[in-house]
């Protein structure tokens, strides 16, 4: 398994600030990650940065609230792409998901799915804020609209990934779908346990101590 291809190195703090943006691309080359995921605002930067590797550039929308119109959210995917954005990872509206506004949900992914113009989609839940059968619909919303991942948390919501959400999700995606777990993912033992539930990939900002604890379990 080559773990480091499942992580997303990540730093959204608001005050993460030009040289932090370096050093995560120099650490992501370094250990081969899968991504960076930065603020929209740091995607042309990390783009020139990782000019000539294979880590992709992640970037986000509508974040953390979720609570951007679906003509916002749309516009950030366009701006981000030409801004040399590989992934987006969007936030659902999740007041309309708590009142149980599917059409609307899908109507936003679809929007985003299609200014992403091909580019990888995560839809992220923010699951922390939402019921199992909340959870449910969201995850097939999200099928119907084409995205290619749905993602439990920003990491900013009053918690993270779980288990079970994990679980729920990876039973209710279409087969050319897949699962990224993000929020709270520390340690080796947190990205393994997510990935055995069926995560494919992990966002987290303590990539290299999970990649480091992994290699020093490998014999490496």
């Amino acid at each position: 398994m080559k773990l480091n291809k499942m992580i997303d190195h990540t730093v959204l703090k608001a005050f993460a600030t030009s040289k932090d943006i370096e050093k995560l691309c120099n650490e992501a080359i370094q250990y081969d990650f899968k991504s960076v995921c930065v603020n929209p605002a740091n995607v042309a930067l990390a783009s020139e940065l990782l000019a000539g590797s294979d880590v992709l550039v992640c970037t986000v929308v509508g974040f953390p609230l979720g609570a951007n119109t679906k003509e916002v959210k749309m516009l950030e995917t366009l701006d981000a792409v030409k801004n040399g954005a590989d992934e987006i990872d969007m936030v659902i509206n999740v007041a309309k998901a708590k009142e149980h506004d599917y059409k609307y949900i899908e109507e936003e992914i679809r929007l985003v799915v299609g200014a992403a113009g091909g580019h990888t989609v995560k839809v992220i839940l923010e699951t922390c804020y939402l019921s199992e059968d909340e959870k449910v619909a969201c995850t097939l919303a999200a099928a119907r609209a084409k995205a290619n991942f749905v993602k439990t948390s920003t990491g900013f919501g009053t918690g993270g990934a779980l288990v079970t959400d994990v679980v729920t999700m990876k039973a209710n995606i279409t087969p050319d779908m897949e699962v990224k777990a993000s929020g709270g993912i520390k340690t080796l033992e947190d990205a393994l346990t997510m990935i055995k539930v069926g995560a494919t990939r992990i966002g987290t900002s303590s990539g290299i101590a999970i990649i480091e604890a992994y290699n020093q379990q490998e014999g490496e």
